[in-house]
């Protein structure tokens, strides 16, 4: 039991009845949990591609990693956070700035990779010292900062470089996911995600065969030149096969690109303990003593996929969704779901379908999603009763807004700059932290206790996270 496994059957194995739960520590019978793993994957699936797209990797490596990630993950929190591990989207704007001034696909996942292990380091770190340490050096008013740098940072890529490629079909299809998202409910809204891209897919391929060919810059191009092509182009899915391993590559490490990805380590932290958060409320379990390792294990995930060319990972609040649904967070689904994760990954047919999606599709999502990410920024902010009347919270934070989602940049030498959401992360964290202290010392000074502080202080165990999304909630 120490990892985790060894079931107990609940009950006879069959649904429970209404108000009844199965603990993660137990199952049903294995026909309904093979169905119930498979329900996760179908979650998770959407965005677990999509994010890998955007980034310019590989999606069927990412499917198959995540499979792999989710079971590390589960071993090392032995069986307590019942959990998903898909692709990530607190790197996307990163790896948006890595590719704009030149790195490749290998310069993107060492610096992934690097963040994940920072990531790790900060896990085993909360794990020794406590869960209380994250609200005190990532407070509220921090972490909604660079979340919100997260998303808006990526309006440029949109508008640049997905959108154009068919204004048109990016708008119809932005158009089926806010409907979908808001007219949907329960599972479906929870795809509303990979609904859209399933809509816009087929929308190009009907275009194609009867309007024909668009003049556009096609996606990959390296001159910008636009041509004459076809949204959609299946060469690749004919020419690929039905089993084999995804293309794998090696990470390259570079500082500055480094730098550029690091910032993504606070959001994941934040959306961790956020996870963490849900999953308590829901099983009615204590796991304050499982965060540590659950935030570590999130770093070892994307360290294991980044390392052999995949994409980074993070807990999926889809696959919460499902568990709150069905009221069955046993593990042994994750298991199941895992499994047949890595399945779907030795498929390279499914990988040449999945990378044919076309831009303007693309477009269409990711307008959804990069506003979404950035709104959550707002989101635990409100949540929190952040006060921005006092000086210490707003100033730092409009200061490393606008250098994030700007695109400032600060030259150090002629190798090495600073820019985008690493320079507004540092700004904003760096600031708010030296305000405060100067803030408490001259509070010490004058015996005024309250100067400065929050009209509404949080609490640290009262801390709300909201989740970056791998597709829009219910």
């Amino acid at each position: 039991m120490a990892l985790g496994m060894g079931w107990k059957l609940r009950g006879d194995g069959s649904t429970p009845p209404p108000g009844e739960v199965v603990r993660p520590d137990q199952r049903l019978s294995w026909g309904r949990t093979v169905g119930l793993g498979a329900q996760h994957v179908v979650a998770m699936f959407g965005a677990t591609f999509v994010f890998p797209l955007v980034m310019g990797l590989d999606p069927n490596l990412a499917i198959m990693m995540s499979g792999f990630a989710t079971i590390v993950f589960l071993l090392i929190v032995q069986g307590k956070v019942p959990s998903y591990l898909g692709t990530s989207a607190a790197f996307v704007g990163a790896v948006a700035t890595i590719r704009a001034s030149g790195g490749d696909s290998a310069t993107v996942t060492g610096a992934i990779l690097v963040a994940g292990a920072v990531l790790a380091l900060v896990g085993l770190l909360i794990h020794l010292v406590g869960a209380r340490v994250v609200n005190r050096v990532l407070p509220p008013v921090v972490t909604g900062a660079v979340v919100m740098l997260i998303g808006f940072n990526l309006a440029p890529v949109v508008a640049q470089v997905y959108w154009p490629q068919d204004q048109w079909v990016a708008l119809a299809t932005m158009a089926a996911v806010v409907a979908m998202t808001v007219l949907l409910r329960g599972f479906w809204a929870r795809i509303a995600v990979f609904l859209g891209l399933v809509f816009g897919y087929v929308l190009s391929w009907v275009l194609d065969k009867s309007l024909g060919q668009i003049v556009s810059v096609p996606a990959g191009s390296t001159d910008g030149t636009a041509v004459a092509h076809f949204r959609v182009n299946l060469d690749g899915v004919s020419q690929a096969d039905w089993f084999g391993l995804p293309g794998m590559h090696a990470p390259d490490f570079k500082t500055s690109a480094i730098l550029v990805a690091l910032p993504a380590v606070i959001a994941l932290v934040a959306e961790n303990a956020g996870h963490v958060k849900a999953v308590a409320e829901m099983t009615g379990e204590d796991l304050d003593g499982s965060l540590g390792r659950a935030i570590a294990a999130d770093g070892v995930g994307t360290v294991i996929a980044s390392s052999v060319g995949g994409s980074p990972t993070t807990t999926y609040a889809e696959n919460i969704g499902v568990m709150a649904a069905t009221r069955v967070y046993s593990v042994a689904a994750y298991y199941v779901a895992a499994a047949v994760a890595v399945l779907f990954g030795l498929c390279p047919k499914f990988g040449a379908l999945t990378a044919a999606t076309p831009g303007g599709v693309l477009g269409g999502i990711t307008v959804v999603l990069y506003g979404m990410i950035g709104l959550l920024g707002a989101k635990i902010w409100i949540e929190n009763r952040v006060d921005f009347a006092n000086p210490k919270n707003l100033v730092p934070i409009a200061a490393g807004l606008v250098i994030g989602i700007g695109g400032v940049s600060v030259t150090i030498s002629d190798d090495f700059t600073i820019s985008g959401i690493a320079l507004g992360t540092l700004v904003t964290l760096l600031g708010y932290h030296a305000l405060n202290a100067t803030t408490h010392t001259h509070d010490r000074g004058t015996g005024d206790e309250a100067a400065g502080t929050s009209e509404h202080p949080i609490r640290p165990d009262r801390t709300v996270y909201a989740r970056i999304p791998e597709g829009p909630l219910p």
